[in-house]
């Protein structure tokens, strides 16, 4: 066992002629927040769905709780559950069936007990019995989480998981994704939304042209700017200033 629980190395993928990942180098460690920050394209999903064994990667190596994703990729699935953009709620049963159906479909021992202790956990126990289609945006992606945790996976991996949610639904799942780091869960978050990798992330990689370009924790990155000027008070450059800066892209003002 490494102390890593994402291992990533020197992964390249293309579509025909399109070339998404080119080298990607990337290790998260056991029990943490690392959000990969990338625009449209920069090939974000595709690193899950090989991650997640949905797809094989042209050269490189990745594995998963220890597990190659190419060469064990039973072992892979087993340590790892994936939230997706889209929600996996079934809206015309209700959070609590929602939660058996895949308890049992992961043979779960004792499933109602462990559905009862991740409802409690999500702050979901008081909405179990009301279907899921009367949900917020929020409640329904926590009850996706919940869903995700079901048999204990190590891994969880969120492909963009608060895209269409309002502000407070987001900050619901937020606080869920944190419940899950502190419970010991890693966390691999793929997202567009800059404050989000501000809010939530241990770590931070920024995915650029099928590379990886940046990765360090927010202080490493407002570092590869320069010292913040001081007029009445001390300005840190935000992680938007440093995202754009390290891709190269002007500012708004600047582009034309």
């Amino acid at each position: 066992m490494t102390a890593a629980a994402i291992e990533i190395s020197g992964l390249r993928h293309a579509y025909g002629d399109l070339e998404v990942l080119r080298g990607v180098d990337l290790d998260v460690a056991r029990g943490s927040i690392v959000a990969l920050l990338g625009s449209n394209g920069a090939g974000k999903t595709t690193l899950i769905r090989i991650l997640s064994t949905l797809q094989r990667a042209d050269a490189g190596r990745a594995s998963v709780a220890g597990h190659d994703v190419a060469a064990a990729p039973a072992g892979a699935r087993a340590a790892i559950s994936l939230t997706g953009q889209l929600s996996a709620v079934d809206e015309v049963l209700t959070g609590r069936e929602n939660m058996l159906l895949v308890a049992r479909l992961r043979r779960v021992p004792d499933p109602g007990a462990a559905v009862d202790r991740l409802l409690a956990r999500l702050d979901l126990a008081g909405a179990a019995e009301r279907r899921a289609g009367t949900y917020s945006g929020g409640m329904r992606r926590r009850l996706d989480l919940a869903m995700s945790l079901l048999g204990d996976p190590p891994v969880i991996l969120l492909d963009e998981p608060t895209t269409g949610l309002d502000p407070e639904a987001r900050r619901e799942v937020w606080a869920a994704v944190r419940e899950l780091a502190a419970g010991g869960t890693t966390v691999l978050l793929t997202t567009q939304t800059l404050d989000e990798a501000e809010h939530l992330a241990d770590r931070i990689a920024i995915l650029h042209e099928g590379r990886i370009i940046v990765d360090g924790t927010l202080a490493q990155l407002r570092a590869l700017l320069p010292a913040p000027t001081v007029e009445l008070v001390e300005k840190q450059p935000t992680l938007e200033e440093v995202f754009l800066a390290v891709i190269g892209a002007k500012p708004a003002k600047e582009a034309s």
